[in-house]
């Protein structure tokens, strides 16, 4: 038996098809305006799927790429320290290989001295570098200065490390060397403070003899500095590697995202105007649909 079509039916059917085309065109309107294809979840469920996954990438690559310019700013300051290091021990090598030759009068190794003790200050007000308000020979107790001008020398660093993590579940990588590390423990007979300290007493006291014995234990002290200045190096080339990394993982992220995430105005365009066409095609058919009224006769 053939279904009977009734105006009711045709009227209904037509409205449904008219409000179909408005939403069309309502979400095609949203998406230009907005830039984005992806506004509510209904509109992708698998594509906000990914765009949820793509945002928190990206959020923990934005951290760990905070952690590599933090180490990279911590690596450098301790690497100009290391420097300077290394640059006043080799003055004070070459005050001690002259106070030890043997023809300085008291007076000459008075005067030496008077510059071992500036070298001395100045390596106490060194180990005390800081970034920031951090102190970065103190281990982790980077809220507190590791010397003090008048027991340096006896005096031990927190020797705990300070670790960056720069991938999710590598291994963390230490950016710190402590002041034991460079100056030397406070029972290390090559403790920088305390060569110094001896060295000191012993042209006060004329004994240059006494002093020659420093010599070796200073030169040991020496390339032990350069070598913590050597890891700080590969440290700092490590970590430029993978803060490059880290920039081409956000690179790809980003584009993976946008692919997700945002319009394609060309194409929302066409479509668009598609929509608008088939939408003033259905208000002129449903005018010809509508029946007429007994209105239309009373004119």
């Amino acid at each position: 038996m053939a279904l009977r079509v009734t105006p009711g039916m045709m009227n209904l059917q037509m409205l449904r098809n008219i409000n179909n085309n408005l939403i069309r065109m309502d979400k095609n309107q949203n998406i230009l305006s907005t830039g984005m294809k992806l506004n509510k979840p209904s509109d992708d469920p698998v594509g906000i799927t990914y765009s949820l996954r793509y945002r928190s990438d990206l959020a923990l690559n934005d951290q760990f790429q905070k952690n590599a310019d933090a180490a990279t700013s911590w690596l450098n300051n301790t690497d100009t320290a290391l420097s300077q290091v290394n640059d006043i021990v080799q003055r004070a090598n070459e005050l001690l290989v002259q106070g030890i030759n043997g023809t300085n009068p008291q007076e000459g190794l008075d005067a030496i001295n008077v510059e071992l003790k500036q070298i001395y200050e100045q390596l106490v007000n060194v180990g005390n570098s800081q970034i920031g308000d951090k102190y970065i020979f103190n281990g982790q107790l980077t809220d507190k200065p590791p010397y003090d001008p008048a027991t340096a020398n006896n005096q031990d660093t927190d020797t705990a490390g300070i670790n960056y993590q720069f991938t999710e579940g590598g291994a963390p990588i230490q950016i710190n060397v402590t002041g034991q590390d460079v100056f030397g423990a406070s029972t290390d007979s090559d403790n920088l403070f305390a060569i110094l300290k001896r060295v000191q007493a012993d042209f006060s006291a004329g004994k240059q003899s006494a002093a020659s014995g420093e010599l070796d234990l200073l030169k040991s002290r020496l390339i032990k500095i350069n070598e913590a200045r050597s890891e700080i190096g590969a440290k700092t080339n490590r970590i430029d590697l993978i803060s490059t990394r880290l920039d081409d993982m956000k690179q790809n992220l980003t584009d993976m995202q946008t692919k997700t995430e945002d319009a394609d105005y060309a194409e929302t365009i066409m479509k668009m105007k598609q929509d608008e066409s088939v939408y003033q095609a259905s208000l002129a058919t449903s005018a010809k649909i509508v029946q007429t009224t007994l209105l239309d006769y009373l004119r």
